[in-house]
């Protein structure tokens, strides 16, 4: 169909208009198809998150089966998690230290729950340097052991107390199945372990820690949390009780983003850490772990991303602005960007410049793509005008917006996108949880659209065992904010008043 401004007789300039909008449509959708084409989300929701990670150049894959490459873009996001994190943690009196990689056999079988738990995922090594090795090594799966090793040589007093130590680290654990973020075997994570007096220490530490991951998912990933409590069966091995953050990504499935352990004094008792308390009596201490893995950037991917690829919270976006020049051959424009660029990295925005000779639409594509949370454009007409074009990535909303206070303005509009990712996050949340009364109920739901299954709990292994059984699902917590009230168990009919989430987990 012919389009050209002859196409239009008599109407003069309003033809050329016309013909040169529909030309730069045209242009802009082959350069959206020049950037790789992303599977629709709800067709196939496994597909999309791979093609995510892949082609918003998160991830790449390696020649060992589970052991993946955080490319600059993935690990630009992990270097901002564990900055923001890493102040915290110094905020309330931990410090960083280092542990060594391998730990010799004789030093797990020290703790039997919990090196039982970690047994099938362990990776030995037992050569060294041609010669085999009078006792097996493991690669550190976590390092619990190491730390109460290193405690027994140090803690000899109460003033030693508290020890308040963090590592930033990579651990392996050798995963029969793998996928980008969720299942590694080798991942790289922060592990808090601290060392108390007493257990209300501890069991405070444990807590404290625990609102440290949920305050941070909320209020910098965006990403609604039910704090709770772990059931017997699900608790880390080793603990006496374990805490953790629950999260729901869109496709209603439950991810654990991150946990928070109270050991008790088990783990010192079979270490034999002691010191001599206030009243010079010996004792054994206290202990707590507490840890967040690269895992939490899948949930960030699942929460927020959509059809066109990644979409970021600003306070986590490795670039929070991406400004993007125009007609950028004509006098001016790449010199107006860069003032742009360079005025909003003075202001505290990290924000990044295109000038490369990719056209418009296809800059526009490549960085929805990769989840940038606003698009800063300037053009001829712009700077006439004395204004740019900003676009939200959360919502599409295009907007003209003044260069004068253009800081301002910028800094409000990451918040707003901050708080809308936040509401449709719990949004998609509240809409998919369901009470349910027995297990064939939960399995309807599980089976189908799927979500967070509230309900109450007699407490019983048996119970518990049985909704894995006959509804497909797995304790995901008890919420610490209980209701109070009493209901029935969905497996026993006891009555009761424990609530407890179930659902399906990655």
């Amino acid at each position: 169909m012919n389009r050209s401004p002859a196409a239009f007789p008599g109407r003069g300039e309003e033809a050329g208009a016309i013909y040169k909008t529909i030309k730069d449509l045209r242009s802009m959708a082959q350069d959206k198809r020049q950037v790789d084409e992303i599977t629709a989300r709800d067709t196939d929701f496994a597909q999309w998150y791979t093609d995510v990670c892949r082609k918003a150049e998160l991830i790449d894959y390696t020649s060992v089966k589970g052991m993946f490459i955080l490319r600059p873009y993935g690990y630009a996001i992990w270097e901002n998690i564990q900055r923001i994190l890493d102040a915290e943690f110094k905020k309330t009196g931990h410090t960083n230290v280092s542990m060594p990689l391998l730990i010799p056999e004789s030093l797990l079988q020290k703790e039997k729950d919990h090196v039982e738990g970690f047994a099938p995922e362990c990776a030995w090594v037992t050569m060294g340097g041609g010669e085999k090795l009078e006792e097996r090594l493991c690669v550190r799966p976590t390092s619990e052991t190491l730390f109460c090793e290193h405690w027994s040589h140090v803690v000899h007093s109460w003033r030693d107390l508290p020890m308040l130590y963090n590592q930033w680290c990579s651990v392996l654990r050798w995963e029969k199945t793998s996928r980008p973020f969720l299942r590694h075997r080798e991942f790289l994570w922060q592990e808090g372990h601290t060392i108390h007096a007493t257990p209300e220490e501890a069991i405070a530490e444990t807590e404290q820690q625990l609102e440290c991951y949920a305050s941070f998912c909320e209020n910098v990933l965006a990403m609604p949390v039910i704090r709770g409590k772990k059931t017997e069966k699900e608790k880390f091995a080793g603990a006496e009780a374990t805490y953790t953050i629950e999260c729901m990504m869109h496709d209603h499935k439950a991810l654990q983003g991150g946990t928070s352990h109270y050991f008790g004094n088990g783990f010192p008792a079979n270490f034999d850490i002691t010191f001599t308390d206030k009243n010079n009596q010996l004792t054994h201490p206290y202990e707590t772990s507490w840890g967040l893995s690269t895992r939490i950037i899948g949930g960030l991917i699942m929460t927020h991303g959509d059809d066109n690829g990644l979409v970021l919270p600003p306070r986590i976006a490795p670039v929070q602005v991406i400004v993007i020049p125009v007609a950028a051959h004509k006098p001016g424009i790449l010199d107006a960007a860069a003032a742009l660029r360079d005025r909003l990295n003075a202001a505290g925005v990290r924000a990044k410049m295109d000038d490369s000779d990719n056209t418009p639409g296809w800059k526009f594509a490549e960085y929805e793509m990769k989840g940038v949370p606003l698009r800063v454009e300037i053009g001829p007409r712009d700077m006439e005008q004395n204004q740019c074009v900003i676009a939200r990535r959360d919502n599409g909303e295009k907007t003209p917006v003044s260069l004068d206070g253009l800081e301002e303005t910028v800094k409000a509009l990451l918040d707003e996108v901050h708080d809308n990712l936040y509401a449709m996050a719990l949004k998609n949340r509240e809409d998919n949880t369901f009470d349910i009364k027995t297990p064939e109920e939960a399995k309807a739901i599980a089976e189908g659209k799927g979500g967070f299954l509230r309900s109450k709990w007699c407490g019983g292994l048996e119970c518990e065992l049985a909704m894995k059984e006959r509804a497909g699902v797995s304790s995901r917590c008890m919420p610490l904010d209980q209701s109070g009230t009493e209901g029935v168990c969905p497996v026993c009919g006891k009555k009761c008043t424990t609530d407890i989430l179930w659902g399906v987990a990655y």
